[in-house]
């Protein structure tokens, strides 16, 4: 458990980037700090560390003082990533890994098959351990950051922005990444960004800060969203919060239907036949939506260059924002609902959606509204 306890860091010319800070980190989550610029998000990720002293207060990790702690020994037990990754240039990405386990003295064989260890964890391959920061794409080079950062095993990270400098793609597959290592790994981590979205993801617990280093409010995701705690932090989260907070309520049954697909390669008369609808789902031998074709507009074999793509899948049981973007994003309207392994389960639509996060908002007294028929939206309000 990481604690601050009445910190605050003023510096000579009269500026306080951090002011009575007081909150905890606890052992094994994710603590995200976030805020507008000037908020001290840097500057309290950096005292933990000691690279910047506090001017009054005190940080606790693991109910000991890191004032009493010597600089060094301090900070080889804490993994650290920041916005660039912060890679030796004129060392090989190996040696990058095993930088701080030669620090501590480990035998170099031992370093480097660590290294190499964390190197496919991370998803890098073994090829690349033997080339350099700028033979590597920005997400592979921050890839590299959060493997040598885990190399000694630390149980506390420091991450300071670390995805930010890449495209939001990358971004996500890093978030990702991030998640299934926290999962196997359970460190106590704090987290910087600035970016609301990206807290939201990955944080436990979210700590929004105000210019000058004021702590407005700590919680979780779900409770920040639903009940911010004053104006600041309500247009902070942004004026969409009741749809990001639907992030965080689990789909209930859905009026599923089932879809008409079609594989590569079928023929134009073979697509109109499927359906009479101005769009089909396209899908693989197993049964992998791939994307949509408007039949109507076929002039040869289907080919996935010809498919309408992106936004419209999500998991059946997943999160509500999943399925109502599904249904928002497709070219047809009907969002993709597949199960775990990524297999067709059949369609929905945006109103339905709606209807169901209705009824699971509905008080436990009040009486359902029956379920119609029509074939255009079995469950209407």
């Amino acid at each position: 458990m990481i604690r601050f306890d009445g910190v605050s860091k003023k510096y000579p010319d009269g500026t306080v980037a951090v002011d009575d800070l007081s909150f905890e980190a606890p052992t094994g989550q994710i603590t995200v700090l976030v805020g507008p610029s000037g908020c001290g998000k840097t500057t309290s990720l950096r005292m933990i560390n000691r690279m910047i002293e506090p001017t009054s207060g005190r940080i606790w990790i693991d109910d000991q003082d890191t004032t009493s702690m010597d600089q060094a020994q301090l900070r080889r037990g804490i993994g650290y990533v920041i916005q660039h990754a912060g890679l030796f240039p004129h060392r090989t990405i190996v040696d990058n890994v095993a930088t701080v386990p030669l620090l501590l003295g480990w035998d170099r064989r031992k370093a480097r098959s660590t290294a190499l260890e964390l190197m496919d964890r991370v998803g890098l391959p073994a090829s690349f351990a033997k080339r350099y920061p700028s033979q590597l794409s920005g997400g592979q080079q921050q890839r590299v950051g959060v493997a040598r950062a885990l190399a000694a095993d630390p149980p506390v990270m420091l991450m300071d922005e670390p995805f930010s400098a890449v495209d939001p793609i990358v971004r996500e597959q890093l978030q990702d990444e991030f998640l299934r290592l926290q999962q196997e790994l359970g460190k106590t981590i704090v987290f910087v960004t600035h970016d609301i979205d990206e807290a939201i993801k990955l944080g436990d617990q979210v700590a929004v800060l105000r210019v000058g280093g004021h702590l407005a409010q700590i919680a979780e995701p779900a409770r920040l969203l639903a009940h911010p705690v004053d104006d600041f932090v309500a247009d902070f989260v942004g004026r969409d919060r009741g749809y990001r907070a639907l992030s965080f309520q689990q789909s209930p049954p859905l009026p599923v239907r089932q879809e008409p697909t079609i594989g590569i390669g079928a023929t134009p008369e073979e697509a109109r036949a499927a359906t009479s609808d101005g769009w089909l789902l396209v899908t693989d031998d197993d049964h992998h939506p791939l994307g949509w074709v408007e039949p109507q507009h076929l002039s040869g074999p289907v080919s996935s260059a010809m498919l309408h793509r992106g936004g419209t899948l999500a998991r059946a049981h997943g999160p509500l924002r999943h399925a109502l973007d599904a249904a928002l994003s497709s070219p047809s309207r009907r969002g993709v609902l597949i199960d775990d392994d990524g297999a067709l389960i059949g369609t929905v639509r945006a109103h339905e959606v709606l209807t169901a996060i209705e009824e699971t908002e509905r008080p436990a007294a009040e009486p359902a509204i029956p379920v119609g028929a029509d074939g255009e939206g079995e469950l209407r309000s």
